[in-house]
């Protein structure tokens, strides 16, 4: 996310970095303290695919009434290569017990493209401890309408780590919108993973769909999609939204697949709404809450 603006704080809010084991995993872990005292859940963040925390930085800025907990996943950022090949839900208790170790109980869960089916996964595990459900340009797993060939052969190529001037070229094509400001922080902020650290992130949801299990999801869920989005097209978020009991989804036009960095005044206005709409006010969509109360 850009963090070029701050909601009118002029001192940058920068997580409290540390490296914490679980069980034979080694992360770097990103914490937000709240300013002040607060009685609002704290959000857990699940990043894209290869994507290192400096990424999510832009949530610090703009949600300062709240913990804020995001990690760098094996092989990411500065997060050691896992040993063998894990699956979402080993990730998911992961997670879970990082929460646990700084003292979270309930949450409100947040991911992003990949991130997103790991916040599904998340939700589905740990249901009874997830307050409110934000997916962002994201699917539900195997299942999903495919993007543009172009921008997903672009997406593979190693460069768009290494080479800043080749990101800044083909972004349009990659993401579906313009480079600008917002884009150039985020093109400088990208770190390279290891190479068997982004595999077993392609590898971890291979065969791994949120269908079977999405109407257990009754959580309030705010889905978010950009309409130019040239990886996860508007499709996949009509799909989400149409499965989940209790969802909403908001367009972003002229989004791609970045609207979190390129429109984010727009997209966390949207998000701390969400996040600050009582719960007694979201209600289940009709349909799906006749069909439990008849189950």
């Amino acid at each position: 996310m850009a963090t070029r603006k701050t909601a009118g704080n002029a001192t940058p809010r920068l997580p409290e970095i540390s490296m914490e084991t679980i069980g034979a995993h080694t992360v770097r872990v990103g914490y937000w303290p709240s300013e002040q005292p607060s009685d609002k859940r704290p959000l857990l963040f699940f990043n894209g695919i290869g994507a290192n925390m400096e990424l999510a930085f832009g949530l610090g800025e703009w949600i300062r009434d709240r913990e804020i907990i995001t990690f760098d996943m094996p092989g990411v950022g500065e997060s050691p290569p896992a040993k063998f090949p894990y699956r979402p839900w080993m990730m998911a208790r992961l997670a879970r017990k990082l929460c646990d170790q700084f003292g979270m109980g309930d949450v409100d869960v947040m991911g992003v493209s990949w991130g997103g089916a790991m916040a599904q996964q998340f939700a589905f595990q740990y249901r009874n401890s997830v307050g409110k459900l934000i997916l962002c340009a994201t699917t539900a797993g195997m299942t999903m309408v495919p993007g543009k060939i172009s921008a997903i052969s672009k997406m593979a190529d190693a460069r768009r780590y290494t080479d800043p001037e080749y990101m800044r070229e083909n972004f349009q094509k990659l993401y579906g919108e313009a480079a600008d400001e917002g884009a150039g922080e985020h093109i400088e902020n990208l770190r390279p993973p290891a190479p068997m650290g982004y595999v077993y992130q392609l590898t971890a949801f291979l065969g791994w769909s949120s269908l079977p299990f999405i109407r257990f999801l009754r959580m309030p869920t705010l889905v978010m999609a950009g309409d130019r989005d040239a990886i996860v097209p508007m499709a996949n978020a009509h799909i989400l939204n149409f499965a989940l009991p209790n969802s909403r989804l908001h367009v972003v036009k002229d989004g791609g697949h970045l609207f979190l960095v390129t429109q984010a005044e727009e997209t966390v206005s949207e998000i701390t709404g969400f996040l600050d709409e009582p719960m007694e006010a979201m209600q289940p969509k009709s349909v799906w809450q006749q069909g439990y109360s008849a189950a």
